[in-house]
């Protein structure tokens, strides 16, 4: 029997050889695999390289090969001058680098600009780094301190107090207008005699008023801590230690007391100090820098400052919409959807018209806001109602099982909401909010239209000038503008596409 099936399996003559395996590795394997392995694929990658070609050859041929590089004025980019047909005009851009850059900003006070960026690298770099340590407290100088010490180094001017003197005005302030404006109210019911509708507007009149006067009786120990400071020559230095005293206290109080509170005073004690050094560094107690009013800057710097004004405080805008619209109070919950659908149904333009030339007439007499603000914060508003229904979708794409486990803990509701269901919301939605980010970096644009003159609007008026007038410079400055537009978009884009890999591992993005 074994002999039999020995000489079944045994073969009697040779296998012909095999043809050698089709490389499918390496560069020639992703050509054959991707691109040549169907007629279909093989008429795409005909038609997709040379559209490549229509569009990249001369481009680069623009760009570089048939570029001017040196240069003083128009005349080196004239195609007389330069002996032959001239494309990019780059002596254009690099005469007007500085203005692209710092707008009309003091030549003598740009190294505060300078500054301003290194610091934002300096901290930004580590946050963006995985591997760094300290992120909480890299964090709160980023998004904390690092926007008030720009602003001074920005801007420049000091500060005639702290925030017990900023408190104090802004209480009075508004005790002042509500009286005021019940005052009004009721002169205005008394004006329509024998109305019922006059009665009832005294009454809602009188309402305001005492609304008005019992504010003033709670700021009234503001008020006089206020006085008290500004009895002595330091009155900086006065408030601040005063502030320091009373935050400090709190914190110590509210976090355990004796029992628990040592660390929350010792961090206040430690935050406190750094604020006096800060002031101390700029003088800021004895008028600071010298003032740039904000009409003077431009460029990137605009650019940049709108763009990252306008990302960072649209999220937490976003999510306290996105939480108040999935509220159970009907009151927030309707509340937060006519701020989203307000914002979301007006264009852009209209809110940097409405924040600049109407949101002024909404405002006390004696209270004024910077332009650059009253936009800045328009665009914040304006990103926040977007951000809200992202980061909604995210919210809903997280089970019920979630909070409800939470609840079984004994987790309160902000502990659910802010340590398992948001974090989990945002991964879910990083694409679509860095789309939002991605949209709004070139949305600042539009600040021209409102007289601040960002990159594209420093460009735009950098055409104006007669003596690098030649046919090439408009597609030169544009192309120098799209360059820098695209590196910063592209970033953000594969940033993203990092933190989504880091935080979905066991996902194929």
């Amino acid at each position: 029997m074994t002999d039999q099936l020995a000489a079944t399996f045994v073969r009697q003559t040779l296998v012909e050889p095999r043809k050698a395996p089709t490389m499918t590795i390496g560069v020639v394997g992703f050509v054959r695999q991707r691109l040549l392995n169907s007629p279909l694929n093989i008429v795409l990658t005909v038609a997709s390289v040379a559209l490549l070609a229509l569009i990249v050859t001369p481009t680069v041929k623009f760009l570089l090969v048939d570029a001017v590089w040196h240069g003083n004025d128009r005349s080196a980019c004239l195609d007389a001058n330069a002996g032959h047909v001239v494309g990019a005009c780059w002596p254009f851009v690099q005469a007007k680098f500085d203005q692209f850059i710092y707008g009309f900003y003091p030549q003598a006070e740009r190294w505060r600009v300078n500054l301003t960026f290194l610091l934002g690298a300096l901290l930004l770099a580590p946050l963006l780094i995985p591997r760094v340590p300290a992120k909480a407290l890299n964090s709160g100088l980023f998004f904390l301190a690092y926007p008030i010490v720009a602003f001074f180094l920005l801007r420049g001017g000091g500060i005639r107090g702290f925030v017990v003197n900023w408190c104090a005005d802004l209480g009075s302030g508004l005790a002042s207008s509500f009286q005021d404006a019940g005052s009004r109210l009721v002169g205005i019911g008394e004006g329509m005699t024998g109305s019922s509708l006059g009665s009832l507007v005294a009454l809602l009149g009188r309402a305001v008023a005492l609304f008005g006067q019992a504010l003033g009786w709670l700021i009234l120990p503001l008020e006089w801590m206020r006085d008290y400071t500004q009895r002595f020559a330091a009155t900086v230095w006065v408030d601040l230690t005063l502030t320091a005293v009373i935050v400090s206290l709190l914190a110590f109080l509210l976090t355990g007391g004796f029992r628990n509170g040592w660390r929350a005073l010792l961090r206040s004690a430690v935050i406190f100090a750094g604020i006096a050094v800060v002031i101390k560094l700029m003088d800021l107690d004895h008028g600071g820098l010298p003032i740039v009013d904000t009409r003077q800057w431009g460029g990137l710097l605009v650019t940049l400052v709108v763009s990252l004004t306008g990302i960072v405080a649209s999220m937490p805008v976003g999510i306290v919409l996105a939480l108040g619209r999935r509220s159970t109070i009907p009151l927030i919950k309707l509340f937060s959807i006519t701020f989203i659908e307000f914002w979301r149904g007006v264009p852009l333009i209209t809110v940097l018209f409405f924040a600049t030339y109407m949101l002024p007439l909404f405002l006390p007499g004696n209270f004024t806001v910077d332009g650059l603000v009253r936009v800045l914060i328009g665009i914040a508003l304006f990103a926040g109602a977007y951000n809200a229904e992202v980061i909604r979708g995210g919210l809903q794409a997280i089970p019920r099982g979630q909070a409800e486990a939470a609840s079984a803990l004994g987790l309160s509701y902000w502990k659910t909401t802010g340590l398992i269901v948001m974090p989990q919301a945002l991964r879910h939605v990083i694409p679509g909010l860095v789309n939002s980010f991605i949209a709004l970096f070139k949305d600042t644009t539009l600040v021209l239209i409102v007289a601040i003159f960002d990159l594209l609007g420093q460009l735009r008026a950098s055409f104006a000038d007669p003596n690098w007038a030649t046919p090439t410079t408009l597609f030169t400055g544009f192309a120098f503008t799209g360059i820098i537009y695209f590196v910063f978009c592209f970033g953000m884009s594969r940033y993203s596409l990092f933190v989504e890999r880091r935080l979905n591992a066991h996902k194929n993005v």
